[in-house]
């Protein structure tokens, strides 16, 4: 796994950063979701690697990259906070622009690297994500019941950490439809490590305690702002995921937030980078080769 590829501790400021790069060529960053680390791009870094330089980190909270303590407002785990981190990371690694691609949790750090670093980013991919503010607002009962989990984790009076870490491999089905035949063994390995710290836990439903509000304004702004993604954009979805019967046309949610956004859907459940490597690494390279 990832067998030409450096791993390293980078700090990026407030935390630091575990990260994976390697290749050559035009640089991208891939950002995972939850509940994964950057393992989970295994199968698809390699492909992209022929002809970018690759840079795969796990975000701060997720994984083995720092922890901050938690505030009222969760700002530590905002978007904008893990979106600067992003920027941080490539500059450090000598790269002052790049592409994003973002899938799930990771999709929101990306647009927001997009929206508050424009001259940073050059092209973005948002897979499996609408706006965190247009999710919220559309929300009816077929989202609720779909994706009650954001309200479980979002919630404080009884903590989701203690429900989790309970039993944290029978709560994300470590070992079925999250299990090593799925996941890859290495990748899985990784997986059961993040869900088995409670510290890691704590930090990915703080995540979500950060995107119903901290985040949520953030988005609420910059649309009230007018403001919109500058760059090339492209929405992928998994066609066996609940993109379509949530949202009907997806591409039509994102267009008022990036006007030269393109996408199609993607033959695969909800964990693309896993499920359909293959057909996400050519969509990729083909987009970000333009």
């Amino acid at each position: 796994m990832f067998d030409t590829f450096a791993l390293e501790r980078i700090d990026v400021g407030p935390v630091r950063l575990r990260v994976r790069h390697g290749g050559s060529g035009p640089p991208v960053v891939l950002l995972h979701g939850h509940p994964r680390t950057h393992t989970t791009w295994y199968d698809v870094a390699p492909r992209l690697a022929q002809r970018h330089t690759v840079v795969c980190p796990d975000l701060r909270g997720y994984g083995e990259s720092s922890k901050p303590p938690t505030t009222a407002d969760h700002e530590p785990y905002s978007k904008r906070a893990m979106a600067a981190d992003v920027v941080a990371l490539m500059r450090a690694l000598g790269h002052e622009r790049f592409d994003v691609v973002g899938h799930d949790r990771g999709a929101y750090v990306a647009y927001r690297t997009a929206l508050d670093h424009p001259d940073a980013v050059r092209r973005l991919v948002v897979l499996d994500a609408v706006p965190l503010l247009e999710a919220l607002e559309r929300c009816g009962e077929k989202f609720a019941a779909a994706w009650w989990h954001w309200w479980f984790f979002a919630q404080q009076e009884k903590p989701a950490e203690r429900v989790i870490c309970a039993d944290p491999q029978t709560w994300y089905n470590a070992w079925t439809s999250n299990g090593p035949a799925r996941l890859g063994p290495q990748n899985h390995a990784d997986f059961l490590a993040a869900i088995g710290n409670p510290a890691t836990v704590h930090a990915m439903v703080e995540d979500y305690r950060a995107g119903l509000g901290i985040d949520r304004a953030a988005d609420a702004a910059d649309r009230d702002a007018g403001r919109t993604i500058t760059c090339p954009t492209m929405m992928l979805w998994s066609t066996r995921d609940d993109m379509e019967e949530l949202y009907g046309d997806p591409l039509a949610v994102w267009r008022p937030w990036c006007p030269q956004i393109v996408g199609h859907g993607i033959d695969s459940g909800h964990h693309v980078a896993e499920q359909a490597p293959g057909p996400l690494a050519a969509t990729l390279l083909e987009f970000l080769a333009d």
